[in-house]
């Protein structure tokens, strides 16, 4: 008992160093607990790698978009603008050739042509010449001329079919019933001049139809414009009641008329459309 109580039996100057070291040990725990340094550290750590994953993300972005800058989409090279031109890679000295060339109103149609124009390099000819995209009939048109240049097999405009006119360059379905219509409208056609009757039909396309169109023969009876009635005018082609009316009127004011010429002093009359009107009417 007396050994035990010797270890628990301290003078004043013990007493007061365990005292010290108590409150040091207290002072060091508050300071611990208060100053997480291990988790500041943790924390600069997971700062860092977040920093490094999205400096990485960045970097995935750019090489995205540069890849994207780089994939060239098939195009049709007479509506190269002069931007996109640059980006592809040509001068100044080669856009302006090609736009030189289009503002001609001239159009290319293979890529060989496209090199010769802009006189661009082989090296950029390989690049973009796999991109070139032409309409479907230039791509035909280049393959049966490579083949054999096909006759051109000759219509009749008052027997052809719509479904055969659609072979024609420029006349799809609309066009080709628009004709057909017409046709059936008017009692059969008289001339191709009349052509120019077709609602939308461009000129360069009615030229294109004419290539593939027999003339017609003009054995057809026309009548006389000094002994028709009213009723049977009115009901002719680019003619209706009030006009036709109109007509008789002038006739019999002026006791008949001799050319077509004269019915031009008529109100309204549609002066543009003598050439068609002819080949109703005779001036006998």
């Amino acid at each position: 008992m007396k050994y035990w109580k010797s270890h628990f039996v301290f003078n004043k100057s013990e007493r007061n160093g365990i005292f010290v070291l108590v409150i040091l040990i207290i002072i060091l725990q508050i300071l611990y607990f208060k100053y997480p340094f291990f988790s500041a550290e943790e924390k600069v750590s997971e700062k860092t790698s977040t920093e490094i994953t999205q400096f990485q993300h960045s970097l995935d972005s750019l090489k995205q978009k540069n890849s994207k800058k780089d994939t060239i989409y098939p195009f049709n090279p007479n509506y190269l603008t002069d931007y996109k031109a640059y980006r592809l890679g040509m001068s100044v000295k080669e856009i302006d050739r090609l736009l030189d060339f289009r503002s001609s109103g001239k159009w290319i149609n293979s890529a060989e042509e496209f090199q010769e124009i802009t006189k661009i390099s082989d090296s950029l000819f390989v690049k973009l010449s796999p991109h070139f995209k032409f309409p479907d009939w230039v791509s035909t048109a280049q393959t049966s001329n490579s083949i054999k240049q096909a006759p051109i097999l000759k219509l009749d405009l008052n027997l052809t079919t719509a479904q055969e006119l659609q072979k024609v360059k420029g006349v799809g379905q609309v066009l080709s019933n628009r004709i057909v219509k017409y046709r059936e409208l008017i009692g059969g056609y008289r001339s191709l001049i009349q052509l120019k009757d077709i609602y939308g039909l461009p000129d360069v396309t009615r030229k294109e139809l004419l290539k593939y169109l027999n003339k017609i023969p003009p054995n057809f009876d026309k009548k006389n414009i000094n002994t028709i009635g009213i009723l049977e005018l009115s009901e002719l082609p680019y003619f209706n009641y009030e006009l036709a009316r109109a007509v008789i009127e002038y006739r019999n004011l002026h006791k008949g008329i001799d050319s077509i010429e004269v019915l031009s002093k008529i109100d309204d009359f549609p002066r543009s459309k003598f050439d068609r009107i002819q080949l109703y009417l005779s001036f006998n």
